[in-house]
């Protein structure tokens, strides 16, 4: 967007001219190119230079950030503000705009003179950067542009959170801006809790003629809740160009500072009470409010908790008012931890207002029902007044299901966490397992990662050698256990604890999760292929990047005989934990890499690297000396591919909205050259997790920007996606599928015919994406 402001200078009335909405994407695209040169809209570097080099100076003194300071710009039109600021000093720039036409422009005009600034395509309301990677977030602008008064606020309440995301902790957002009321009031709003917040003018050139005021609000990120009073630092010198403006200015920042007092006198149970009582009776549809609850004086804990009134609906609530309790473990993950997440919360609990409560270490050794009873007080005061007078307010709390749990390993890797390994016994199983499987006990083994605490990475059924098989399912790693894990059947009455003298282990002869099995059946898409292949005495070459408990690549060893498989592990305590508590074994067929995935797949088919099959091609290692021809065949290249490339690499963080894959591996280059590593028939496979549709919808966009012929498998859960990609032109049409279906299940070779059978089940549900 640039730095761009609303009010109109009058010497631009005629560029200005192109732009109607300030938000419209195409408009900036036609102004950029009509205005190729440097443009700024107010506050020029003359004016910033002191201020802002001031500020940065500081923020590198006081705090522990890494110099260069990384910085972003978001909106940088082709303003010269990063230029400037680069030839100060600061190196390490991230700019961003939307507008496809300028950041090209402005990429074309510094990558000989200043090389190490960085220039991103992107919308800033949806940023794709990490949690906490800039020091400093510089808005010259943006947020002015992007309020609308006729859109309201909904584009910059987004981009504002983006801004608190992508800060680090201590770090500072720069707005400069014109301080109108609309902007200011949601400004001051979202940087309230645990935020220093202060308040600049930005010196005016000399010159009769009036002009408008920029002035430089500047939020600073604490990690606490703490309220701060709003710092002037206004000089009265400075604030004589527009006495409207001004006076604007000092009403917000008065009312604001008066609205903080009362959050932080601590007099009330919840913080601005005094402000809320008076709505908090009505319902109001869609609003959203964050509160702390009770403290001393009021209740025996003190609880974080945010208020949301339901939008309008169908069919008729079932509560007026329910409480959700979400525990610590829990309390990142993006269900609880983003606004979409928390509107699919309130949208399943059929209350029309919904107080979620999240809980964190001061609770832990306290029973739900002491929580409960601490709390029913404080929502009551809640509740809206329709709630009818002495009705009963509902606690809420997802559940696992399980009914005994039996720690086996706890380890903590500097990868990946704490990493536990755990048997357990649930409530109910599939009926389906019990039929395969008739047995008095199942007992599952779990690999969990504590930093996602709720998700099952991996999960085996043990088998008693002494008995009949029994069944080994991986039900979901990514799955929300309170839904993946509800196996509809009898309840079985087997003791975790009693079973430590029996000689368990892991069955890998089955695959009970739903999407191991929708992998799978993605396989018809080259079922001729495979056939071809196996027809003539070769080998189909597959990779599996992330292995988990390992439970996917001895599944396919075990089911398809002329498969090689090389697995990618970037962590080695997870390899051990798999060979260890999950009986994972390597052969000639199956080897696993301890590795970066992105950097295995990138080094396929190159000299001195691991090759496909295990073998290491480097010219020390006399067992696998390197072809020293210079004339390489068509067949020796292909000989260099895979035919298979399947991701399954959960993100390391839980709130970002993906919890699998890993943001790198949907990244355009990175499928750029998964494309070109594989063979022509090849097939690209991916896991992806996500509640967020948005984050799905720009997951396909770009594969789509690679891939000719995309396939899709939605499972019956709500979460996880299996996405096909071919890499061939051609492409199977529709009315083959069932005759590639059966390709497929002749290729499978299993034990138990049922279970091919859920395979080929779930290639009739895959859909081309057009």
């Amino acid at each position: 967007m640039g730095s761009k402001g609303k009010k109109k200078h009058s010497q631009n009335d005629d560029i200005l001219e192109t732009l109607g909405d300030f938000t419209s994407k195409e408009n900036w695209d036609k102004f950029f190119t009509l205005r190729s040169d440097s443009f700024e809209w107010y506050a020029e570097w003359p004016n910033l230079r002191d201020p802002l080099l001031s500020l940065l100076r500081t923020l590198s003194s006081s705090q522990s950030h890494p110099l260069p300071l990384p910085l972003l710009v978001p909106a940088c039109g082709n303003s010269r503000l990063s230029e400037h600021l680069y030839d100060a000093g600061h190196t390490a720039i991230t700019n961003v705009d939307f507008s496809k036409v300028v950041i090209s422009d402005m990429l074309r005009r510094n990558v000989r003179d200043r090389p190490l600034m960085r220039w991103r395509v992107m919308d800033i309301t949806a940023m794709q950067f990490e949690d906490e990677s800039f020091s400093a977030v510089i808005d010259k602008g943006g947020l002015d542009a992007l309020m609308e008064p006729e859109l309201g606020s909904k584009l910059g309440n987004q981009y504002l959170s983006e801004v608190k995301r992508v800060l680090k902790p201590g770090g500072k957002f720069v707005c400069l801006t014109l301080a109108e009321s609309h902007v200011l009031n949601i400004l001051f709003s979202k940087f309230r809790l645990g935020w220093k917040m202060s308040v600049d003018a930005i010196p005016l050139k000399s010159s009769g003629k009036p002009s408008l005021q920029t002035f430089m609000v500047v939020a600073e990120k604490e990690l606490s809740t703490l309220v701060h009073q709003i710092t002037s630092l206004l000089p009265n010198s400075s604030l004589h160009s527009n006495s409207k403006q001004v006076s604007g200015l000092h009403e917000a920042l008065q009312n604001e500072n008066q609205i903080r007092e009362k959050y932080s006198s601590g007099s009330d149970i919840l913080y601005s009470v005094d402000d809320l009582q008076e709505e908090l009776p009505k319902l109001s549809q869609g609003r959203r409010l964050q509160l702390t609850l009770g403290g001393q004086g009021y209740s025996a804990f003190s609880y974080r908790a945010v208020i949301l009134d339901a939008e309008e609906q169908a069919d008729p609530f079932t509560y007026h008012c329910g409480v959700f309790l979400v525990p610590k473990i829990r309390t990142r993950e993006w269900l609880f931890y983003s606004e979409e997440g928390q509107w699919m919360v309130v949208r399943s609990s059929k209350a029309a207002r919904l107080i979620m409560v999240f809980l964190d270490a001061s609770h832990s050794d306290t029973s739900m029902e002491e929580i409960q009873k601490d709390l029913s007080p404080l929502v009551k005061m809640l509740a809206p007044a329709e709630n009818e007078i002495g009705a009963q307010i509902p606690f809420m709390m997802a559940s696992e299901g399980i009914k005994e749990r039996n720690t086996i390993q706890k380890v903590t890797s500097s990868l990946t966490g704490s990493i536990i390994v755990e048997d357990v016994i649930y409530e109910n199983v599939d009926s389906e397992v019990s039929c395969i499987f008739p047995s008095r006990e199942l007992v599952f083994r779990r690999l969990v990662f504590e930093r996602a605490a709720n998700l099952v990475q991996s999960e085996a059924l043990l088998k008693d050698e002494q008995l009949p098989t029994k069944l080994v399912s991986e039900t979901g790693r990514k799955k929300n256990n309170a839904s993946s894990k509800s196996r509809k059947g009898g309840s079985q009455t087997h003791n975790v604890g009693a079973s430590s003298h029996l000689t368990l282990t892991v069955y890998h002869g089955y695959l009970a999760s739903s999407y191991h099995t929708g992998i799978i059946s993605g396989f018809t898409l080259i079922s001729s292929y495979m056939e071809n292949v196996a027809s003539s005495g070769k080998m189909v070459k597959a990779v599996i990047i992330g292995l988990g408990a390992g439970l996917l690549p001895m599944f396919l060893h075990g089911c398809i005989p002329f498969l090689e498989i090389e697995t990618v592990e970037l962590d080695p305590v997870i390899v051990d934990v798999a060979r260890d508590h999950f009986s994972f074994v390597e052969d000639k067929r199956l080897k696993v890499h301890i590795a970066d995935g992105i950097q295995f797949v990138q080094e396929i088919g190159s000299s001195g690297v691991t090759q496909i099959h295990g073998k290491i091609n480097d010219p020390s290692h006399t067992k696998s000396p390197v072809n020293a021809s210079s004339t390489v065949s068509h067949a020796d290249v292909e000989a260099t591919k895979v035919d298979i490339v399947i991701v399954d690499v959960d993100s390391s963080d839980p709130s970002s909205g993906l919890a699998c894959p890993a943001p790198d591996f949907l990244e355009e280059s990175f499928l750029e050259t998964v494309k070109d590593k594989l063979s022509e028939e090849g097939l690209f496979v991916v896991n992806l997790v996500s509640r967020s549709q948005a984050i799905k919808d720009l997951s396909l966009s770009r594969m789509k920007k690679v891939f000719s012929h995309l396939f899709c498998l939605q499972l019956d859960e709500d979460v996880n996606e299996v996405h096909f990609a071919l890499k061939s032109e051609s492409c199977i049409e529709d009315n083959c599928f069932s005759e590639a279906s059966l390709k497929l299940d002749k290729l499978l070779k299993f034990k138990h015919p049922e279970i091919g059978q859920n395979i080929i089940n779930a290639t009739k549900k895959i859909r081309r994406l057009k």
